[in-house]
């Protein structure tokens, strides 16, 4: 049995056609993939489920991912999840302030799969 299959990863992103391609590439990878389509789903799914790894959009509807992360490292359920922001914000400072709220990585958009699987790995080994 491949590690990955073993791995679940939550996916938290607002617009379907991104959502659709990170959940296509990480399945296509052997990971087992969970969706959200806003951070306040996500939240909930994260204590339900407990994936391995979340991937977080910044910019959404209500909570942004920054809000997410800081909200997530304070949970004595998920305060250990590894984050992974993936967003368009490309600025230094952007990548900067998403660390200092707890993640973990930071992935630029538009993303190649070999970025994301590389970024994925680094994550859990």
């Amino acid at each position: 049995m491949s590690l990955t299959l073993m791995i679940t990863i939550l996916v938290v992103e607002d617009t379907p056609s991104e959502r659709e391609l990170m959940t296509h590439y990480l399945r296509e990878s052997g990971y087992t993939v969970i969706n959200a389509v806003s951070a306040q789903e996500a939240l909930s799914k994260a204590i339900e489920q407990k994936p391995d790894v979340i991937i977080t959009d910044v910019v959404m509807p209500g909570m942004s991912g920054f809000e997410l992360c800081r909200s997530l490292k304070k949970q004595p359920a998920t305060a250990k999840v590894p984050i992974i922001i993936c967003t368009s914000k490309n600025q230094e400072i952007d990548r900067l302030w998403g660390m200092k709220q707890g993640a973990d990585a930071y992935l630029t958009k538009p993303f190649t799969r070999e970025q994301l699987i590389r970024t994925v790995k680094a994550i859990v080994g």
